[in-house]
């Protein structure tokens, strides 16, 4: 018995690695994250599988389905949003699995962060405008960010930064943003990237609040700000270069 975090995807179907998908149709048991993962992918599981919507229960609530599923031998598939190595809760799931002898793997999916820039039809890593991307989040009312990862110590490097859970406080992140990237930096809040009802809102730190309020987006969105956004001018990369091209 194997319990398989696998990376649902960012929100459509077929944003699902094979891997995922097998384990999925293979799996007598799933766990899933509400109506963050979409119910055509749950198609996919075996008749008569439970099927187990994690979005009310608890840590321990969670944790005893999936041992009640060790304790009959039964595989789990246990599906994230997105990729499960970022912002998916999986790591303190793992730890309590480890304490009662629990076998899991995880199977890595398709961000949000990289659903959201294919809607962009954006390339994050520009060639001599942005080479680093700083994935975070605010506070507000979940978990307290460590020591030294607010928005005004990581703003410092003006790197390319996707901020998850953040959108409800959109203005404050403008506002805490503005002095290092400026009123006019280009900034794109995609919510439900991917997905038949996604929204696209493009902007600057100056009137990106503004706009999120009046579409009325408060969830399943991500922020990116960045000057890769609005990038035309730039070289072209090393990588296809006829200097590195030509054989020795």
């Amino acid at each position: 018995m194997t319990v398989h975090f696998i990376g649902a995807g960012p929100g459509a179907a077929d944003l699902v690695t094979l891997r995922g998908l097998r384990l999925i149709e293979s799996s007598p048991v799933c766990l899933y994250a509400g109506s963050l993962v979409p119910e055509e992918l749950l198609e996919s599981c075996p008749r008569g599988a439970r099927l187990v919507d994690t979005a009310n229960l608890t840590l321990d609530e969670i944790v005893a389905e999936l041992a009640d599923a060790h304790a009959k031998g039964l595989d789990v598939a246990r599906l994230h949003s997105g990729d499960p190595s970022v912002f998916s809760a999986m790591a303190e799931q793992m730890r309590r699995l480890d304490a009662i002898g629990v076998p899991y793997q995880v199977v890595p999916g398709v961000p949000a962060f990289a659903a959201a820039a294919a809607s962009l039809g954006r390339e994050l890593t520009v060639p001599g405008v942005g080479q680093t991307i700083i994935l975070t989040r605010t506070s507000a009312r979940a978990t307290p960010m460590p020591e030294g990862e607010d928005l005004a110590t990581l703003s410092a490097s003006k790197a390319t930064m996707v901020l998850h859970l953040a959108v409800q406080r959109i203005a404050e992140v403008a506002d805490e943003l503005i002095p290092a990237y400026g009123a006019g930096c280009p900034v794109a809040v995609v919510a439900r990237a991917s997905r038949d009802d996604e929204l696209v809102i493009k902007g600057t730190l100056a009137d990106i609040a503004d706009q999120v309020k009046a579409a009325g987006v408060v969830r399943t969105a991500v922020i990116v700000v960045g000057r890769v956004l609005a990038a035309t001018q730039f070289p072209d990369s090393h990588l296809y270069s006829a200097e590195r091209c030509r054989p020795l």
